[in-house]
């Protein structure tokens, strides 16, 4: 990568300095993110094994934990690291490829939460018409745009990042490299990078989140034309989808969707939607889908008895 500057290599502050709450650090995250990755590649396997879950929903539910182990991957393992880790630095290639890697899953993951949100829109609002409208080619097709969509976002975020010079110094006050926090060591004016940065995934964190609430509001207006026992199913199916895009999109916007200023909790904020959000998923989704429990009970229960 061209480098506009000096610096060659940053330290990460991490989330304290403290040595016992660093201890306490590395034993919380790590649990975090062993449950995040054993959770959703039980996800994974489940869905891609079972014969019960080849619907449109589970198919995008595949790649929303398939973003949530890599989103996560990309900053727990270094968090992890540098919490009983004495030099806690990371090289400028690095960070831009940390930088890279946090934008593109955590942006696949939104595209991915909307095409869930069109899949129950479709399904509970035009159900005569759904085997046509989200057909198998029909949703590959929309991963596949999803993941383009993705790349060019995070490929505007390593652009803006790569027109940075860093004269010193280089401590970053974070856990991980991002775009808020390099601004802060950049030695010039950032305020059209910020600008951009905020017209950027400021736009696609706020637009996006209000684009899902009206349709889950269509969505659950809509069911008052059907069954007791559809709207049950329903509301549960929504309510999940519901709750993991307020967990999600309330940090991220706001971290993403504001004027250039720094709070003391905008680590904490930013861990709970890279860290605790990818955690959460899982359980979400398992704990209030039944579908996808029985399916996990018969797949791992065939497992066992052949073995």
């Amino acid at each position: 990568m061209k480098q506009n500057s000096s610096v060659t290599e940053f330290i990460l502050l991490g989330l304290t300095q403290d040595p016992l709450k660093q201890k306490m650090v590395f034993i919380i995250f790590l649990i975090f993110y062993i449950g995040t990755v054993v959770g959703n590649t039980l996800i994974i396997v489940t869905i891609k094994l079972s014969r019960t879950l080849g619907s449109p929903m589970y198919f995008f539910l595949f790649y929303l934990s398939f973003a949530d182990s890599c989103f996560s991957t990309s900053t727990a393992p270094r968090l992890i690291v540098d919490a009983i880790s004495k030099k806690n630095i990371i090289t400028y290639n690095e960070c831009i490829t940390q930088v890279f890697a946090l934008h593109l899953f955590g942006c696949m993951e939104i595209f991915v939460l909307i095409l869930m949100a069109v899949d129950r829109y479709v399904a509970i609002c035009k159900p005569l018409r759904y085997p046509v409208i989200m057909s198998r080619q029909v949703c590959v097709i929309l991963i596949v745009l999803a993941w383009i969509g993705s790349f060019i976002h995070s490929t505007a975020q390593i652009v803006l990042a790569l027109r940075l010079p860093f004269c010193g110094p280089n401590l970053i006050d974070h856990y991980c490299c991002d775009l808020q926090p390099l601004l802060k060591l950049a030695c010039m004016d950032t305020y059209m990078i910020n600008l951009l940065l905020v017209s950027n995934s400021g736009a696609i964190c706020s637009s996006s989140f209000v684009i899902l609430m009206i349709s889950y509001f269509v969505i659950l207006h809509s069911l008052r034309n059907h069954s007791a026992e559809g709207r049950k199913k329903a509301l549960s199916t929504c309510t999940s989808h519901i709750i993991v895009v307020i967990l999600f999109f309330g940090p991220c916007i706001f971290i993403y969707a504001r004027p250039p200023t720094t709070f003391s909790m905008d680590k904490m904020v930013a861990v709970f939607y890279t860290i605790g959000t990818p955690f959460l998923n899982p359980l979400i989704y398992t704990l209030r889908n039944a579908e996808v429990k029985n399916a996990m009970k018969k797949l791992w229960h065939v497992k066992i008895l052949t073995k």
